[in-house]
């Protein structure tokens, strides 16, 4: 869709997520969770910015979502190159965090605004995955109940395929 062809509303959104980026280095859009599914926050213009990945992640409260996808942008324009199936454990204190492709077919339910910017939906994403508070990864049999559900994996099979984990990756 061209920007001729947006909606009054979705034409000032796509304003404000640009100069958002523009200012920032991207836009934060916050979606909140309900009954069946956990909340999640994505970035949108790191991809036309920096030529990073956006970001995705799924089950943080609002706060927390925000400060992990900043961090990540922030650090991926400054030059860092993060890998699928790596443990990164200087996101948060004691916490690793670790990183996952997303499956074009997850785009429009998770980055749906981004679309706004990148119509197309020709931008890589990343999810920025985060264990229980005893590192217990959702694919993990251990798992609580009912944590895949709150925090997804968006490949397309729904658990990691960059790496395998116990093996290469946790």
């Amino acid at each position: 869709m061209s920007p001729e062809e947006l909606t009054d509303d979705e034409r000032a959104l796509r304003d404000r997520l640009i100069a958002e980026a523009d200012e920032h280095g991207n836009a934060i859009v916050e979606v909140a969770g309900d009954e069946y599914s956990g909340p999640y926050t994505f970035s949108v213009g790191a991809w036309r910015r920096f030529g990073v990945p956006e970001a995705v992640v799924i089950g943080l409260p609002q706060d927390m979502g925000a400060t992990l996808v900043n961090a990540y942008v922030r650090r991926a324009a400054a030059g860092q190159r993060f890998l699928t199936g790596v443990r990164y454990k200087d996101f948060f204190s004691g916490v690793p965090v670790v990183l996952e492709r997303v499956y074009r077919g997850w785009y429009l339910e998770y980055f749906g605004s981004a679309f706004l910017v990148h119509p197309k939906g020709d931008f890589p994403a990343v999810q920025l995955i985060v264990p229980t508070s005893d590192v217990v990864w959702p694919w993990h049999p251990h798992a609580p109940e009912g944590f895949a559900r709150w925090q997804p994996i968006l490949t397309e099979s729904g658990r990691p395929e960059s790496w395998t984990p116990g093996v290469n990756g946790p």
